[in-house]
């Protein structure tokens, strides 16, 4: 991640849920402006999903959908993806589809006369 770092710290994690959301069938995404430069991003992975195994891959997943997609976010955001079950079986194209659509209706995405 070029120009986002992770979001790590648990209290900023209560934070970011006592927003607003945007859901889907295959995410939850909060939103929250923060004061820095950078955006800070964080994905989380219940246990319900399934075993570490299943976790690790959703997760690892989900920030590569970021990565190749950071340039279309607007900096300055603390962003926390919850990934739902419907996440484990969808194909990459529809997990792009769907973070960036939660992202749009968030308003995190850049406008497009940037």
């Amino acid at each position: 991640m070029k120009f986002s770092s992770a979001l790590k710290l648990n209290h900023i994690f209560r934070r970011l849920y006592a927003t607003p959301a945007q859901a889907n069938s295959y995410l939850v995404l909060y939103a929250r402006r923060n004061r820095s430069a950078q955006n800070r991003v964080g994905v989380t992975v219940g246990k319900k999903l399934g075993h570490a195994v299943v976790r690790n891959r959703v997760r690892r997943r989900l920030r590569e959908v970021y990565r190749l997609n950071e340039a279309k976010f607007t900096p300055g955001w603390d962003i926390v993806v919850v990934a739902r079950s419907r996440c484990i079986k969808a194909d990459f194209q529809k997990l792009t589809h769907a973070y960036l659509s939660l992202a749009e209706k968030a308003g995190v995405l850049r406008s497009e006369a940037q």
